[in-house]
């Protein structure tokens, strides 16, 4: 009798231990008012999107989009660098330090632009994921570029600029460069998207893959709509194998960012949609679907003032893990004719027990 209660007793403790861990993120719950030090702005420039690492030294290293105000807002797709800046706390406040990528022009794949950055730190190196655009064969002079960010979609240029946008990375042992870049992007359209690869996210997973997050266009569809697709690879500069299953079909998303949860042993990956900022995971990086707080917060913000913040446009959020736990929950932002980058203080014991 004691053996047959002994094998039930672990038969009970393989099931359990072989069950996904809880999905229960819930980032909002903890988040912090925001103040005055949590926001990056610029006279000068435009600001759209951020991606934090911290190094050794304690710093921590933003690396963002920017491009200056006389491009107007439309000025990302054709005038856009990556800025890193420099702080002492993931919220901020930030000290702009370099330019670290920006459009090589000639006939490299990222000749126009440098936009939508995403920094990580694998195995001993800084790789710096961002996207890019060329004019194909065509040749485009500064002038025309300028023209060309002036009107925006009018311009017989953008369909061109826009249908030729990729991913691709930059590595660097030092976080200060300098950046060795790719002479080609890190994949192409196929599966469950169509047109553009952008806007990356990445994550290492428990397997040690690499799993890459990015968005392109609904395949055979007459309205606009993105799909979020999934692609892996042994590293973390490629190849990537794309996925046939895509992460998100069923609602128009944008400005993943993915992270693996070693606790919940999960993937998780934050976007905006319109209206509300949502989540989504996976356990193996392949198979996704709504995590349980799949709405995580609407397009609004808590200001330390007791104010309620509501922008014009809240996109790109990013999550900043250290140790394992989420600290920081960041935004591009637009109110009126300004953009600027916002950090979310979330409460340390999100993710302790």
């Amino acid at each position: 009798m004691k053996q047959l209660f002994l094998i039930f007793i672990l038969l009970v403790a393989e099931v359990a231990f072989a069950q996904p861990k809880q999905d229960d993120v819930n980032l909002p719950e903890n988040a912090m008012p925001v103040g005055k030090d949590n926001i990056l702005k610029s006279k000068k420039y435009f600001n759209w999107g951020t991606s934090i690492v911290k190094t050794d030294d304690g710093k921590y290293h933003l690396f963002y989009a920017r491009w200056k105000k006389k491009y107007q807002h439309m000025g990302w797709l054709t005038h856009c660098e990556v800025a890193h800046a420099i702080s002492d706390s993931p919220a901020g406040s930030w000290k702009y330090k370099n330019t670290a990528l920006s459009g090589r022009r000639g006939d490299h794949w990222d000749a126009i632009t440098a936009h939508n950055p995403k920094i990580k730190y694998f195995e001993g190196k800084y790789y710096l994921y961002y996207i890019s655009t060329n004019m194909g064969d065509k040749a485009i002079s500064e002038e025309e570029l300028f023209q060309t960010a002036q009107i925006g979609g009018k311009s017989p240029n953008w369909g061109i600029l826009r249908v030729n946008q990729r991913t691709g990375v930059a590595v660097s042992n030092s976080i200060n460069g300098p950046w060795k870049r790719m002479d080609q992007p890190l994949i192409e359209p196929s599966g469950s998207i169509a047109n553009v690869t952008v806007n990356p996210a990445i994550a290492r997973g428990k397997d040690e893959k690499y799993y890459l997050i990015v968005k392109g266009d609904k395949p055979n569809q007459n309205d606009f709509i993105r799909d979020q697709a999934i692609a892996i690879s042994d590293t973390p500069v490629g190849p990537f194998e794309m996925q046939q299953k895509p992460v998100i079909d069923y609602v128009d998303t944008e400005d993943v960012s993915m992270w693996y949860d070693y606790k919940r042993e999960r993937f998780y990956a934050i976007f905006h949609a319109v209206g509300f900022i949502g989540l989504v995971t996976s356990t193996n990086g392949i198979d996704w679907q709504k995590a349980k707080h799949y709405k995580q917060m609407d397009k609004v913000v808590k200001m330390k003032d007791g104010s309620i913040f509501q922008p014009d446009r809240l996109e790109r959020p990013f999550v900043f893990i250290e140790n394992g736990i989420p600290t920081v929950l960041s935004f591009a932002v637009r109110k009126n004719n300004e953009s600027y980058s916002l950090f979310i203080p979330l409460k340390n014991e999100i993710l302790q027990e």
